[in-house]
């Protein structure tokens, strides 16, 4: 069996050193670490924006070369656009969740005999559905082409 030797000098050398560490860490505060030196977001972001000065010139420049006008049609799409996020009666009507296409099976039983007295049984349809449980498309889920 294979023994492992310790030192108990390294052991200790390791704790002092994770105690030194550890003293180290507690030694100091947030408020030294992240000085605000009472200033606030908005007092900073004043400074940096320029306040009237040449760079605020610059970033309303630059902002109003990102600005375009509304046009006629924009403000005429407006409802329509909105509409697809507006909750009425007809779109809780209508689910998110699609029933997805379950195309009903016709079977055709020929005439047999059944039963433990054969009793003859006459021909007939029945129509059942592809599949077991009704199936529901996700959100956003193609239903159409299927």
């Amino acid at each position: 069996m294979y023994r492992f030797s310790t030192d108990r000098k390294g052991v200790g050398y390791a704790a002092l050193i994770l105690a030194i560490l550890f003293l180290a860490g507690c030694a100091t505060n947030k408020d030294e670490l992240l000085t605000h030196n009472g200033q606030t977001m908005h007092d900073i972001w004043s400074r940096e924006a320029g306040n009237g000065g040449r760079a605020a010139r610059e970033l309303l420049d630059a902002r109003q070369s990102l600005r375009r006008p509304l046009t006629t049609e924009d403000v005429q799409a407006a409802p329509r656009e909105q509409a697809r996020y507006t909750r009425t009666a007809h779109n809780e009507i209508v689910s998110q969740f699609q029933r997805l296409p379950n195309p009903d099976l016709v079977m055709y039983v020929f005439p047999h005999l059944a039963g433990t007295d054969p009793v003859p049984v006459p021909g007939y349809s029945t129509v059942f559905p592809l599949y077991q449980r009704v199936q529901y498309a996700l959100p956003g889920e193609r239903v159409e082409d299927y």
